[in-house]
């Protein structure tokens, strides 16, 4: 999952920030000296990991048609969520240099330890059992709305406040925190992944 609410009201916070387009925005805004890209060697077309990046407004909508089909159909089932087809490392990195308009400093270095080459997912059981399609299968949008959050945060002293309680109370790993900023007139909301 990746981007922000396209009319950023609601984006990810993370303490640490480990996600590449999150990573990449926050280098490009100045918050790391470098991006890293961990591993150029992998069996892709141009040697870094790919990766299926759903924008959150799809991935809300999915969950949306899912609770209608688990109240329509009253069982359960399991149905990936993902747009089918994926984008390396390199091709995020160059995304994020286009979107923002800034050319940060990036160092390849070695392989993570258990990075597959490439994790893409098949909505077809979804999309045929819901009804769900995506309307957001853009690259450069989700590097929009995830620009304009980052933005939004870095200019927002309640946003990053309100993060830092919301974290303090809802600490468990692999956590993800959306939330609204203070500086908005609603207040903080949280989502889980």
């Amino acid at each position: 999952m990746a981007g922000a609410e396209s009319q950023g009201r609601v984006g990810q916070a993370y303490q640490e920030a480990t996600h590449l387009i999150t990573r990449a925005l926050k280098t490009a805004n100045g918050e790391f000296r470098k991006l890293m890209i961990f591993g150029t060697d992998y069996p892709t077309f141009d040697g870094t990991c790919v990766r299926d990046y759903i924008h959150v407004d799809d991935l809300a909508r999915a969950h949306i048609k899912a609770l209608d089909y688990l109240i329509r159909e009253k069982k359960s089932d399991v149905m990936n969520c993902g747009y089918g087809h994926g984008f390396s490392v390199k091709e995020v990195v160059e995304a994020v240099k286009r979107v923002t308009g800034i050319d940060f400093p990036v160092e390849e270095t070695d392989r993570g330890a258990g990075d597959p080459p490439e994790l893409v997912a098949d909505s077809t059981k979804l999309q045929k059992r819901t009804g769900w399609e995506p309307q957001d299968d853009d690259l450069d949008f989700i590097i929009e709305t995830a620009w304009k959050w980052e933005k939004i945060m870095a200019t927002s002293s309640g946003g990053l406040l309100s993060f830092t309680l919301i974290y303090k109370l809802t600490k468990r790993s692999s956590l993800a925190c959306f939330l609204l900023p203070l500086a908005l007139p609603s207040p903080p909301r949280i989502f889980r992944s």
